[in-house]
């Protein structure tokens, strides 16, 4: 498709980094205004638990989905599908993410156990039935579903429309790491309005490595990317970020939040096998794009047909 073809909105790279950058903020605003929320919430009215954790979630879900529904529908007037959402093969595409992410992460770890990396402790199926549902309805709200939306959805689409694919990858790849800081900065901004407590911004959680962080980060945003090119749905990226959580959560983090299974790491070497599978998933959906005869085409743009409203999908 040639430029004459691109819309109005999607003239200009300064216009769509300004717009991408728009999805970012209101990603960092929704976040960081709901961990506000639940610091006061927690400071106030001592609700703790999985009450305190899905008001955080609420919270960012409603700021965050609605401010990029807008930005979409009403300032570019394009609809929603155009990002991925189409309802059309919407279930295989989530099932997509979820099997293929699941398979990587089994592999690789079944080699860590082979190579005497980890331990596995006992099963409690109660407790991990438990967590798995609550886990799974708190990250889809305060995670998968906005951060999908706001980055491999708006913004990597946007930028899309005017740029080749893999910048387009790589300045959503950025936005994707700035988003913590910013968030912690919002964060200390209206802790200082509510009367809650006040923490200097930064961009790792508390007790990570910045470095390490920023390389996890970096790796997980270009596998999402990879699965969004790769099946042209943003519902396998939902999928994905949902599974990514779920496994590392349930396993590495176990113990700490109370899932009823966890994973002894008897080498610091281990940390290597969660971007060890999510090379693996990469792997994955460029071999499933080929059998579906999908060109990933790292230089390909690919423009907003000229004369699509909100009212139309694509």
């Amino acid at each position: 498709m040639s430029t004459t073809d691109v819309a109005r909105a999607d003239t200009g790279r300064a216009g769509v980094f300004a717009r991408a950058t728009l999805a970012m903020g209101a990603m960092a605003v929704g976040l960081g205004t709901a961990g506000a929320v639940g610091d006061v919430v927690h400071a106030r009215l001592g609700i703790d638990g999985f009450a305190l954790r899905l008001s955080v979630a609420l919270t960012c879900f409603v700021i965050t989905v609605p401010l990029i529904v807008l930005l979409r529908t009403r300032f570019d007037r394009r609809s929603l599908a155009g990002l991925g959402l189409s309802a059309r093969h919407a279930a295989r595409a989530f099932a997509s993410g979820v099997l293929i992410t699941a398979a990587a992460a089994a592999v690789v770890f079944a080699a860590g156990t082979g190579l005497g990396w980890l331990r596995w402790g006992a099963v409690d199926w109660l407790a991990l039935a438990t967590f798995l549902l609550t886990n799974t309805l708190v990250a889809l709200l305060l995670e998968a579903v906005p951060e999908e939306l706001a980055f491999r959805g708006y913004g990597y689409r946007t930028l899309n429309a005017r740029l080749r694919r893999w910048t387009a990858a790589v300045a959503t790849t950025v936005l994707f790491l700035l988003t913590p800081a910013a968030a912690s900065a919002v964060q200390a901004l209206v802790n200082g309005l509510l009367g809650g407590p006040v923490r200097p911004p930064a961009f790792a959680p508390p007790g990570e490595d910045p470095v390490s962080y920023a390389i996890l980060l970096s790796v997980f945003g270009f596998t999402l990317l990879v699965a969004r090119i790769a099946t042209g749905s943003l519902w396998t990226c939902v999928a994905l970020h949902l599974t990514f959580l779920t496994i590392n959560r349930v396993t590495l983090l176990g113990d700490a939040r109370d899932a009823g299974w966890s994973v002894q790491l008897n080498t610091q070497d281990a940390v290597l096998l969660v971007p060890a599978y999510l090379l693996l998933t990469v792997l994955a959906f460029v071999v499933l794009a080929r059998v579906r005869g999908r060109r990933l085409g790292w230089r390909d743009r690919e423009p907003e047909p000229a004369g699509t409203d909100a009212t139309r999908t694509r």
